[in-house]
């Protein structure tokens, strides 16, 4: 997927308070051999080892262009690398730490993944995760609506599909049937309050739109672009700012 980190960090702050939600239920100990799935640009994976101290830390992405961002924050503790979960869940290395913020939704079949996931980890290691659940709201749901209809439809080839994440409670129990201790899920809802609906669009367009776009070619992803935006702005054309509620799943268990 072609991440733009420019687009995807104009909301900087507002998409970081979740990692802070979900490094609050990280374990601090010291010497820990640490992962964290889909490390995005690298900023807030350092300030994940830093949590840890002695830690080292490795963070992973399939985003070339997330990773050019990531290699300012090297040192001789925490290295980046770019593979996919997919590929890291068939490795047979352990953890004692894995820790994924926002990235999990990308991967289809969470049932089987989480498990994968799991897998991943030393005795006793343990598993934080945070994802985004605001897959009902309008931002979303009006994408995969227009990605139902033609043109659009025939050109994705089955790209609109359903989306992954589970609920809170189906994320307990399987922790809970995994094995699972000292389980804790719950969902929060960040109140971000954007400048207008050009804010929304651009808040979009740097994660939830880019599995359609990436697929179209170019006069028909910039079809859908306008198709979306006018969908979009008449929603919220009378509302400035705009209230956008996000929900987002945290999660942590130890193994």
């Amino acid at each position: 997927m072609a991440w733009n980190p420019e687009v995807y960090n104009q909301f900087k702050n507002e998409r970081s308070q979740p990692f802070y939600d979900l490094l609050s239920l990280v374990k601090i100990k010291e010497g820990l051999f640490v992962i964290d799935l889909g490390c995005g640009t690298g900023e807030l994976t350092r300030q994940l080892a830093d949590h840890l101290p002695g830690s080292r830390v490795t963070g992973v992405d399939s985003s070339a262009e997330m990773l050019l961002k990531a290699t300012a924050y090297e040192t001789s503790t925490m290295v980046f690398a770019q593979a996919s979960i997919e590929e890291i869940v068939k490795g047979d290395t352990k953890y004692d730490l894995v820790f994924s913020n926002a990235a999990l939704q990308w991967v289809d079949d969470h049932k089987l993944l989480l498990p994968a996931v799991i897998n991943l980890l030393n005795s006793n290691g343990q598993l934080a995760v945070q994802l985004p659940s605001n897959h009902h709201h309008f931002t979303h749901t009006t994408l995969a609506e227009i990605a139902a209809e033609e043109p659009y439809q025939s050109a994705l080839q089955g790209c609109n599909r359903d989306i992954a994440v589970l609920s809170p409670e189906a994320y307990a129990r399987l922790f809970f049937e995994q094995g699972g201790k000292e389980i804790t899920v719950y969902e929060k809802i960040y109140p971000h309050v954007l400048k207008n609906a050009a804010a929304i669009f651009e808040w979009v367009s740097g994660t939830a739109m880019l599995r359609y776009t990436e697929r179209l070619p170019l006069a028909l992803g910039n079809s859908f672009i306008d198709e979306y935006k006018n969908r979009l702005f008449l929603k919220y054309k009378n509302e400035t700012p705009v209230f956008y509620p996000f929900k987002r799943i945290l999660m942590s268990a130890v193994f």
